[in-house]
């Protein structure tokens, strides 16, 4: 019968002894839980299960995507220009509604669709949880599923298992866990149930197990601590729950546009209705609707009702590029938001590292070699680091001897195993123990090794003993017949040592060569590699029994040999990367569950930090937050390189980050990057070696895991930054002109030759002319700016800044200026055409002076007019003429566009419909030249600009 619990609560089960923790929890080390026990327990704290995410019904989804300011704008003008429709007769069908319906319900349900994608992250966490999980109850090990299991069970954990739940260790044998996912940690961590002397970070807490973390090797038993939602895992998946997306730079400016947009509106609705009403004398009811009616078609035309759609179009484009190139976009306007990051935040392991452990050095009695190449692939060489030579038998015998015989014992005192499948080499087991396979390849002695050594029994590795070894049958006629090979931590190893190998000879291991050895073992962990020694046994009698206890008796009087030093090798790649990524003006910031020293090595080696620059630990960030939030925001500012973190620690790095203005991306594969992945302004997940979690969490997944692909989606981002700046330009520009042709139309009336005898309100543009134009040229030369080549090393320039706006004043400045220039170009047309006002053309212009051929004129200009302003909207400041022919698409949509408006003008049914007449060359002419003045006054501002660039700042 179990035990009565104390209490069900463990405050850090880490520091208390296993037995303590089991009396608390009421279980009994040799029989476990009862099956009464159990259930009453499952019962009263519920399934070991993640709590799914609440439920949005569809509907809802649905309207939180119509809540932007530009879509309620939209839907505005739809009421409107329906109502419109109605109030002149309900003739024809209501286009400017159908447009403007189908362009909202399209971004509604690509906005739905990209959301319900996230949707599966935290389900995709419960999917990581193991499906059944051994235990034991009323003294038998049976398996249960791992929603059943609850607090105080005994589990047992054999190779290959998940954790079902966190435990406290109570015995272990050789254990080592997988818990990159969760703690960031490069390779299996080696258990020991022996209790902490005090509370430490999560991947220094030796004794516990963790949910949703794997079994590498060994097997152990543990008691269950935490279920569900308490575990670690559990924690995460609150995190990520909790975690709020904020909007990225391009919806927030998106949204201030539409907002902002909105307040013109009713300002240019107000102003022009009250402005005919005082200029006119109109004195009927239909004249006062006319003048509403033409209020409120005046602020439809100022909303550019194609933005939404060409904003989604180009960054779709820009999706499907980046695709091409291994990054897969998840949500479009992250796109953009890649463009002005500030910072890239990345894990370590996996994504600036190969996650390969590999043997970097091997150091002897007789010297040390380097050996080059990285990861599982067995290609590169061992060179002597006294002259840079390769190491031969020939060049240097006794090195190339005991080099061998470290690297063939750790290839002997191993478990694992490496083969080439095809093209490609396949490693299975500890990623440690295959690196000796891939360096004893380099060496080339391995089938040598091979032939020579057979297995006939093995000591585990434990915790308690930190070795392995094996008991090899050695066929060499000169050696005996028997050898013990052991592998294992170096202090260790060296206690059981009696003799070292030097060269062809053996000799007594005396205390100055001890301290040699350890000295040489200090430098190696200097230099953030992972020791490991070797050494063997010559054996020519055996105990007549083999069994583990008379093999580990014979772990002494030891030949020691040499030790290697280990590393998880950086990508070559990444190195460049991060160099691409300084010149661009954003700062890397490493953020790692893995060894500080280590975490220091591999950032100097990147260039992400000079060497011996500070790293910081979780509890050291927790002790520098103590001191309060100045504290804490200064050293974010200061440290580039995180370590032994914890999912909050990233969370709390990327917040304060963001808090000082900066726009940050952050990279990571594992459980415990996805709730830092969703707080990002983007997050990028590694799409080989990242979990699911990750994968649902972020909004960009590296289909090759490269870090350099985040480089060249910086670049893409910038790049279609540039272009929504132009084709921003471009619309606002152009709905302006159309503002202030009509506007100033009916205020200069009388000026320019277009008010009636009879005093009724003739307007310079109608109702269909003005769709016509919003659908002619808000389309076709507004996407193709979208693809608009670069004229300028975008990586040079730093990125821009978290309060920078996509509309700033200068680009204000030009939308007003081109706007009053299509005005201005537009009226003189009609000034042209009527007989009166300011000029008096010749008849060859006006030719009969109609009202019809001078709208037709006005209305031609004004297309002609925004051709020609999406030429000059392509840059700011760099001439319209440079790189001229670039882009084709701009070429393509401005000749179908003038061919349709020829169309328009010429063709008799279509002359109807859109109230034009036939022009004559000559009046085709002037219109070309009236429009073209859009681009040379452009040209003149560009040139004046450059010109004031060149000049020396002043005090």
């Amino acid at each position: 019968m179990s035990p009565e619990p104390s209490t069900t609560e463990i405050p850090d089960a880490s520091v208390l002894d296993a037995r303590d923790v089991a009396r608390r929890l009421g279980t009994d080390l040799a029989s476990g839980l009862s099956s009464a026990e159990a259930a009453a327990r499952l019962e009263r704290d519920g399934a070991n299960e993640l709590e799914p995410p609440e439920r949005i019904p569809a509907w809802r989804k649905v309207l939180a995507q119509l809540r932007d300011p530009l879509v309620v704008l939209l839907l505005v003008a739809i009421a409107v220009s329906f109502v419109a429709w109605v109030v002149e007769g309900a003739h024809g069908a209501p286009f400017e509604v159908i447009v403007i319906a189908v362009i909202v319900a399209a971004n509604a349900l690509l906005g739905y669709a990209q959301e319900a994608r996230a949707e599966a992250a935290v389900a995709a966490l419960a999917d990581m949880s193991a499906a059944h999980a051994t235990v034991v109850r009323d003294g038998e090990p049976r398996s249960v599923p791992a929603s059943e299991v609850v607090v105080g069970d005994l589990l047992v954990l054999g190779e290959g298992d998940t954790v079902a739940a966190d435990a406290r260790l109570v015995s272990a044998a050789a254990l080592r866990v997988a818990e990159a996912s969760l703690t960031g940690e490069s390779e299996p961590v080696l258990k020991d149930p022996a209790p902490l002397p005090a509370p430490t970070s999560l991947g220094d807490r030796l004794c516990l197990v963790f949910s949703g973390t794997a079994v590498a090797q060994g097997s152990g038993r543990a008691v269950v601590t935490a279920t569900g939602m308490r575990t670690e895992m559990g924690h995460v998946a609150d995190l990520l729950a909790t975690t709020v997306e904020e909007p990225t730079p391009l919806q927030r400016e998106i949204s201030g546009v539409g907002k902002m947009l909105g307040t013109v509106v009713v300002v240019i609705a107000v102003v022009v209705v009250a402005t005919i009403l005082v200029t006119s004398h109109v004195r009927t009811l239909d004249g006062l609707v006319t003048v509403l009616l033409l209020g409120v078609s005046l602020a439809v035309a100022a909303v550019p009702e194609g933005l939404p759609a060409i904003l989604s179009v180009v960054l779709a484009l820009g999706v499907q590029r980046l695709a091409r190139r291994g990054a897969i976009v998840k949500k479009l306007s992250s796109v953009e938001t890649l463009g002005s990051a500030t910072v890239i935040c990345s894990d370590k392991t996996g994504t600036l590292t190969r996650s390969e452990m590999t043997v970097e050095r091997v150091v002897t009695a007789s010297g040390e070699v380097v050996l080059t190449g990285e990861g599982y692939s067995p290609e590169g060489q061992v060179r002597v680091v006294d002259d840079d030579a390769p190491l031969t038998p020939e060049t240097r015998p006794d090195l190339f001897r005991e080099v061998a015989i470290v690297l063939g014992g750790g290839s002997l005192a191993n478990d694992s195993s490496l083969r080439r499948d095809g093209d490609r080499w396949v490693a299975q087991g500890d990623p440690t123990e295959v690196a000796f396979h891939v360096a004893e390849r380099k060496l080339g002695t391995t089938e040598s090794r091979a032939a020579r050594f057979e297995r006939r029994g093995t000591v585990p590795f434990t915790s308690e003993r930190k070795l392995m070894s094996t008991l090899e049958a050695d066929s060499a006629p000169e050696a005996a017949d028997h050898a013990l090979v052991t592998k294992g931590a170096p202090d260790v190893l060296l206690g059981r040592c009696t003799h070292q190998r030097v060269g062809g000879s053996v000799v007594p291991l005396d205390d100055a060569a001890r301290e040699r050895v350890l000295a040489e073992v200090d430098r190696l962990s200097d230099m953030a590699l992972r020791t490991l020694a070797v050494a063997y046994r010559p054996l020519r009698e055996l105990p007549a029994d083999l069994d583990d206890g008379a093999l580990a008796a014979l772990e002494r009087e030891l030949v020691y040999v040499g030790t290697v030093g280990i590393i998880d090798p950086p990508r070559p790649e990444a190195a460049t990367a991060i160099a691409e990524a300084h010149r661009a003006g954003i700062r890397v910031v490493m953020i790692t569950g893995d060894h500080p020293r280590t975490a220091g090595r591999i950032a100097g080696d990147l260039g992400i930090v000079e060497p011996g620059a500070r790293t910081l630990t979780g509890t050291e960030l927790d002790e520098v937050a103590a001191r309060g939030p100045d504290a804490e925001a200064q050293a974010v500012r200061d440290v580039s390189v995180y370590a032994r973190v914890a999912p909050r620690h990233k969370i709390e790095i990327v917040d304060l980050l963001q808090a000082d203005g900066e726009t940050v991306a952050m990279t990571g594969d594992g459980v415990n990057d996805a709730p830092a992945l969703k707080s990002a302004d983007i997050g990028v997940a590694m799409g080989i070696t990242g979990t699911e979690v990750s994968k649902q969490s972020a909004t960009m997944i590296l289909a090759d895991d490269n870090f350099a692909t985040i480089v060249d989606a910086v670049r893409e981002g910038r790049g279609i930054f540039d272009n929504i700046r132009k084709f921003l330009r471009f619309l606002l520009s152009s709905n302006m002109g159309e503002v202030a042709t009509v506007f100033f139309g009916v205020v200069l009336a009388g000026v320019i030759g277009l008010a009636s005898d009879d005093g009724t309100l003739v307007l310079p543009l109608l109702a269909t002319q003005i769709l016509w134009i919003n659908l002619l040229t808000d389309t076709g030369p507004a996407l193709a700016m979208g693809v608009d080549p670069a004229t300028e090393d975008m990586m040079a320039r730093r990125p821009r800044r978290r309060d920078e706006r996509v509309i700033d004043g200068r680009m204000w400045r030009d939308v007003l200026v081109v706007g009053a220039v299509m005005g201005a170009v537009s009226l003189l047309a009609i000034d042209l055409v009527l007989p009166g006002g300011l000029v008096e053309a010749s008849g060859a212009v006006a030719g009969a002076g109609t009202l019809d051929a001078a709208r037709t004129a006005a209305f031609t200009v004004l297309v002609l007019a925004q051709l020609f302003n999406a030429f000059a909207a392509r840059s700011e400041t760099v001439s319209a003429f440079h790189g001229l022919l670039a882009n084709r698409w701009l070429w393509g949509a401005t000749i179908l566009a003038v061919v349709l408006q020829v169309l328009v003008v010429h063709v008799p049914a279509l002359g109807e419909a859109f109230g034009t007449v036939p022009l004559t060359g000559t009046q085709w002419l002037v219109c070309v030249a009236l429009a073209s003045a859009v681009l040379w006054v452009t040209e003149l501002r560009k040139l004046f600009l450059r010109a004031a660039d060149r000049r020396p700042a002043r005090a």
